[in-house]
């Protein structure tokens, strides 16, 4: 099988699940926001539901270990790529904004 066919299947799956942690992580900040907007209208005291907020809080940061990791791995694949000889660009379920796509300090003459 062709190997950018077997790379592509990879950084399908890859990109899918960094768009899961990114939603799971938004997810999670809504139902933060929810609990303390709840918290407000009921004029419940600032400890009430203090822990379970907490383990949310810490939800939200292995989430965001989650999120790192999964972007170093990327970077560990792009690199791998390259090492196994596959000079296709490989593709996501959207495009990158321009601004990402050009190498930093780099600016258009024109």
């Amino acid at each position: 099988m062709d190997k950018a066919f077997v790379a592509q299947r990879v950084a399908t799956k890859l990109f899918s699940t960094e768009k899961a942690i990114d939603a799971a992580m938004v997810e999670a900040a809504e139902l933060l926001a929810g609990a303390v907007e709840a918290r407000a209208q009921l004029k419940l005291s600032a400890v009430t539901g203090d822990k379970a907020q907490a383990k949310l809080v810490e939800a939200i940061g292995a989430l965001a270990q989650a999120r790192t990791a999964i972007v170093e791995m990327h970077h560990e694949m792009a690199d791998l790529k390259l090492r196994v000889g596959i000079r296709t660009k490989l593709i996501g379920v959207e495009e990158k904004p321009e601004e990402e796509t050009k190498p930093k300090g780099l600016r258009e003459v024109g």
